[in-house]
């Protein structure tokens, strides 16, 4: 299997766990912000494809921050309690895990690559791959401290994109 093979199989394995979380979760919000991620893995696919058939191959920037952001208001503003449980948690950490591996595979292909192209391909997808995974640590946090979640300053290390 080669770097593109693996890439593809890789996203393909995220979209259809993001979907799997998307059909788990019983709150509308979180929902969204999965059905959102899964959707940006099925853009990662493309990119992918692209590159494997020699095609000019460009990413869109994603807007899933910025959105997610507005969600997680709208989800503490509505005061509904949300436990979800462990299970879920684990869930969500494991997608993070998921998320960190592909990081660090874009890059390493990115120092692996001859082309130019290529290569900042590589990065702006491990680039997106680290929005994810911090996207991930404030569902984690917003799950475990909804009260005190989004006035924390952590949400904020995020750039805006």
């Amino acid at each position: 299997m080669n770097i593109f093979e693996f890439a593809l199989q890789m996203e393909k394995d995220g979209e259809t766990y993001y979907r799997e979380l998307a059909d788990k979760s019983g709150e509308k919000g979180l929902k969204t912000i999965f059905t959102m991620l899964a959707d940006d893995e099925v853009k990662h696919y493309q990119v992918v494809q692209g590159m494997m058939k020699n095609q000019k191959a460009t990413m869109a920037d994603t807007t899933v921050l910025s959105k997610a952001k507005n969600i997680f208001a709208e989800m503490k503003s509505s005061g509904k309690h949300m436990d979800l449980g462990v299970s879920h948690i684990t869930l969500y950490k494991h997608a993070q895990e998921n998320e960190k591996k592909s990081e660090d595979f874009y890059r390493d292909k990115a120092n692996e690559a001859s082309d130019a192209t290529i290569k900042a391909i590589m990065l702006k997808l491990a680039e997106e791959e680290k929005r994810h995974y911090f996207l991930l640590e404030n569902i984690i946090d917003f799950v475990n401290r909804p009260d005190t979640w989004l006035e924390n300053a952590e949400f904020n290390h995020l750039e805006t994109y």
